[in-house]
């Protein structure tokens, strides 16, 4: 299907797909073009701009959307979005799908109200591999499931839509905007301002391996600061020391790790930055109100219940 055979212009009300499926495609749109859904549509669009810039409106909130932008509009809520006034053309990417629950979570912190979300805009590198996932979508929503996906690179442009129509293509789909995502909305968390920079700096090396040997000293080095003045800008901006930090970060590891794996409690423990069993489960039980080993039972009863 191509876009030269939809309408360019929006009429007073333009249908929304099924909500069932999950379609994908790629504009390069100037102006008129517009689309206007007063009752909203029974999927959510997820849209990443790639040139010049677009308007998107959801009930009464309001979004300008630039390249490396990811907005994403909520079912069942009047929309309305179009190539931003005084701008030559909208370029972007947009798929209809309904969300996996897991996306909620990483775009509540990006919301504006009236179920629109708008992600700031990604880094280039991000941009590169969010475009690939893009792509390979657009090519594996062809897939019939016989043989091999049609590749990526052979994916075209714009105007190209596709309907993922069997289970295997719309899950491949749907697993490569779980891609995106991810690499956007929850790498994007929203940070406190005023924090320096330093700080952030040594907060997400602690997130991102929080079972590393960190110390006050390593953390600082890192960050090139001396230990007591990095201790004490930590403390003072984010309110709690460095080592509470890295505590909280271990255990929120820990909890993750007894929810999504088999690994022994002693292993977990190990993989979260715990020299001792014994201390990692008394500090687990203060934290989560049950030692790791009933932590992980009453996740499974709660999913077989």
């Amino acid at each position: 299907m191509r876009a030269d055979d939809l309408p360019e212009t929006a009429v007073t009300a333009d249908p929304s797909p099924p909500p069932g499926q999950v379609i994908i495609g790629r504009f390069d749109s100037r102006p008129p073009y517009a689309v206007n859904r007063p009752r909203g549509a029974g999927s959510w669009l997820f849209t990443w701009t790639t040139g010049g810039e677009g308007l998107l409106r959801q009930g009464a909130a309001e979004t300008a959307a630039g390249p490396g932008d990811l907005v994403v509009l909520g079912p069942d809520v009047a929309q309305h979005y179009a190539v931003r006034p005084g701008a030559g053309h909208w370029a972007f990417w947009w798929v209809h799908c309904q969300a996996r629950a897991s996306w909620t979570v990483w775009l509540r912190p990006h919301g504006n109200g009236d179920r629109l979300y708008a992600v700031p805009s990604a880094p280039g590198g991000i941009r590169e591999r969010v475009d690939a996932a893009f792509r390979r979508m657009l090519a594996d929503a062809r897939w019939t499931g016989e043989g091999t996906p049609p590749s990526p690179e052979s994916a075209a442009v714009d105007g190209e839509i596709a309907v993922a129509h069997g289970a295997a293509a719309r899950e491949l789909a749907l697993c490569s905007l779980e891609e995106i995502v991810l690499l956007t909305a929850a790498r994007a968390e929203p940070r406190r301002a005023g924090v320096d920079p330093r700080i952030r700096r040594a907060e997400d090396l602690i997130t991102a391996d929080p079972g590393a040997p960190h110390t006050v000293r390593t953390l600082a080095e890192c960050v090139a600061l001396s230990p007591s003045r990095f201790a004490h800008l930590f403390t003072e901006q984010l309110g709690h020391s460095p080592m509470r930090a890295l505590r909280h970060a271990r255990l929120r590891h820990a909890a993750r790790l007894l929810e999504a794996t088999e690994l022994p409690v002693e292993r977990v423990a190990a993989a979260s930055g715990f020299g001792s069993p014994f201390h990692f489960s008394r500090a687990f039980r203060q934290r989560y109100g049950a030692p790791p080993g009933e932590y992980r039972q009453g996740l499974r009863d709660a999913g077989s219940g």
